[in-house]
């Protein structure tokens, strides 16, 4: 089996601004997010540097192949660095680049990014529904940006708010831009009610589902995550295994627990059969995000063992 996340984020420091609010880098791993003092990193990136290197020695470990980079608004555009990691590490980072579209004039970045030869674009659309108003997945720019998308092949990542709140947008995006590769995060932000309706998009045949983010949705009951894994079974009764894809959404949920962790509780689960592990560890997102000479990495046994 080759392991594939789906959902990952890299950074080199993090400067950014949500809602008016600050998101910066402090020393241990703690950055001020948003008024408040957080963990968003491990204590011992003492630097508060996010990096490719950490990252890889975390997926060497852990038996993981290769993974997606995606962005997030609460992390600044990190499109320079990821475009450095992505040439330096072809086989083993896909990385996204991502435009501000919280403030118009998007589209053009969106297509210096595309010349570029970033193969994703990142748009975490929970974050377009602010206190004083309001972008629409389905707003004259934004679909400009879609059609520029599926004319050039790059894919969609997207995470969207809580429940049903943008489903209809998306349904409206997915059926003017068919041929447009769309990858859901965060489970359809699962543990929120009306989940199920982010997940009955992949009903569509240029949608899929990654659960990057579900074991801090499922952090009160902690691992083995058997609500998750509950949940992954109820996902596929909707839309099918082979629609699904696992991501960690590394490294702020390895504060909790550790990188293997973050797919180890689905490996080790009975509710799941081997083929259905296998499609949702890495083929399903193999084949969607079209990653070609997937390494083997050996197991190296812990000195507790």
């Amino acid at each position: 089996m080759k392991i594939i996340d789906a959902h990952a984020h890299l950074w080199l420091r993090q400067d950014a601004e949500v809602n008016g609010m600050k998101i910066q880098t402090l020393e241990g791993g703690k950055s001020l997010f948003m008024g408040e003092l957080r963990q968003m990193i491990p204590p011992f990136i003492i630097d508060g540097r996010n990096t490719a290197e950490i990252f890889l020695s975390n997926m060497d470990y852990a038996q993981v192949s290769a993974a997606v980079i995606t962005q997030e608004y609460i992390d600044g555009l990190q499109n320079d660095y990821l475009w450095e990691v992505q040439r330096r590490y072809p086989n083993r980072f896909l990385c996204c680049g991502m435009v501000d579209a919280r403030q118009p004039g998007y589209l053009q970045h969106a297509e210096a990014l595309i010349k570029q030869g970033f193969d994703g674009i990142k748009i975490p659309a929970e974050r377009l529904i602010m206190p004083d108003r309001r972008v629409r997945l389905t707003c004259d720019e934004m679909m400009q940006m879609f059609r520029l998308m599926e004319n050039n092949d790059v894919f969609l990542s997207v995470d969207l708010a809580a429940g049903d709140v943008q489903v209809a947008e998306m349904k409206e995006v997915i059926a003017e831009c068919p041929r447009l590769r769309i990858a859901i995060g965060h489970f359809g932000m699962v543990t929120r009610p009306e989940w199920q309706e982010q997940i009955k998009l992949a009903r569509h045949p240029n949608v899929m589902i990654e659960s990057g983010g579900i074991t801090w949705l499922f952090n009160d009951e902690f691992y083995p995550f058997a609500g998750a894994v509950w949940a992954i079974k109820e996902a596929a009764s909707l839309v099918g295994i082979e629609k699904l894809m696992w991501g960690s959404d590394y490294p702020r949920t390895i504060t909790a627990i550790t990188y293997r962790m973050s797919y180890d509780f689905v490996f080790k689960s009975k509710l799941l059969n081997e083929a259905e592990k296998t499609l949702f560890l890495g083929e399903n997102a193999r084949k969607f995000y079209r990653f070609k000479e997937l390494i083997e990495l050996p197991y190296i046994k812990n000195m507790s063992e």
